[in-house]
């Protein structure tokens, strides 16, 4: 996943049209980042609900109940699919079908066949459809990127992680189905790790999992304690937990996400390579000097890497504006999106098991 957009010149480029359909809390942020964009505007809201009705009457846009409506002439340039999960497949065939640029939010889809079967279309259409994993776009996981793709880490041999947080008794009152199978960290929150760590450390091929509903007692994990192999050797570890009173997670260590509190000297990854190491977000990168003898009695140079604070949503949005232009490749495919729910699939399995599963490609 290599970002190729550049900062666009928009005094010589037509604002484009973008609808999106889902008026929940994650297509109410995508609408009011494309009021706040100078590439796009707002073209109208798919959704069935009263209140989705407001919302397009204040922005003084059309509504339509269903996305067919939408799709017939005049069509928009882009259409960010925002609405449930089980929607994302269906909706996201009938707008590459109709040739319209697609963001389609995470996870592409419910199942790993749902998902295939998007990615075969996105493939036999050379259809424009971007995955919504948002982190893709942080400046810092891009400069952690470019850390190790520059080679300051040497090989890299393992990579531990951690989305340790403490969900509130009212997150699950609020929706009965987080208590049981699916509702879990491992399904809900995971998916976003390893976008990340398939980004940092290269495609997972095979995992293994402990979980644990101990704290709670809900018919599904709060803690999962996780074990990854690389398809280039190196090994990884992550902690996940939903009932853990700690800080050391993405949201809550990088605060791109306002509406988290953040600690800004925690970090929630620690890559290590055979010539230094990079701890993430805090960009603290320790590493022997070139030619200098490596051993753990010897010093390491120590360095903070300099990185931006940049909202990835917003940056998302922009990168979505170039792909529907036709002037970038999707950061993250249709594949992307794929992999990262077999891997999830993978490790959900290996819970259940305590056995080694392996990641299809």
């Amino acid at each position: 996943m290599t970002e190729t957009t550049t900062r666009p010149d928009l005094s010589r480029r037509p604002v484009l049209r973008i609808a999106v359909a889902g008026a929940g809390a994650v297509g109410r942020r995508h609408i009011e980042l494309i009021g706040q964009s100078g590439e796009c505007a707002l073209a109208a809201i798919v959704d069935p609900s009263s209140g989705a009705a407001d919302l397009a009457r204040a922005a003084g846009v059309p509504r339509f109940a269903h996305l067919d409506d939408l799709l017939a002439d005049p069509r928009p340039d882009g259409v960010i699919v925002a609405t449930p999960n089980p929607l994302h497949v269906d909706q996201a065939l009938a707008c590459i079908g109709a040739g319209v640029a697609t963001l389609v939010e995470k996870p592409v889809a419910p199942t790993v066949q749902e998902a295939e079967r998007l990615a075969r279309a996105v493939r036999d259409l050379g259809a424009r459809l971007l995955v919504g994993h948002h982190r893709a776009h942080s400046p810092i996981l891009a400069k952690a990127r470019a850390v190790i793709q520059q080679g300051l880490l040497g090989r890299v041999v393992a990579v531990s992680g951690s989305a340790l947080f403490y969900k509130p008794d009212d997150y699950f009152e609020a929706a009965a189905w987080r208590r049981e199978a699916g509702g879990g960290p491992i399904l809900i929150n995971l998916i976003h790790e390893i976008g990340n760590l398939r980004s940092l450390c290269g495609e997972i091929v095979s995992v293994q999992a402990a979980a644990s509903n101990a704290v709670r007692g809900f018919a599904v994990e709060d803690t999962a304690a996780l074990l990854l192999r690389f398809a280039n050797g190196a090994l990884g570890t992550f902690l996940l937990s939903d009932t853990a009173a700690a800080a050391r997670s993405w949201e809550q260590t990088t605060g791109e996400n306002r509406d988290y509190a953040s600690y800004d000297d925690e970090d929630c990854y620690s890559i290590a390579g055979t010539r230094g190491s990079l701890s993430v977000p805090t960009m603290r990168l320790k590493r022997f000097a070139p030619g200098q003898a490596r051993s753990w009695y010897e010093p390491m140079a120590q360095e903070v890497v300099e990185s931006a604070r940049t909202d990835p949503l917003a940056l998302q949005l922009r990168h979505f504006c170039a792909v529907a232009r036709g002037e970038a490749e999707p950061l993250v495919s249709a594949h992307d999106g794929l992999q990262n729910l077999r891997v999830v699939e993978a490790l959900t399995r290996a819970a259940q098991s305590g056995g080694v599963v392996e990641v299809a490609a």
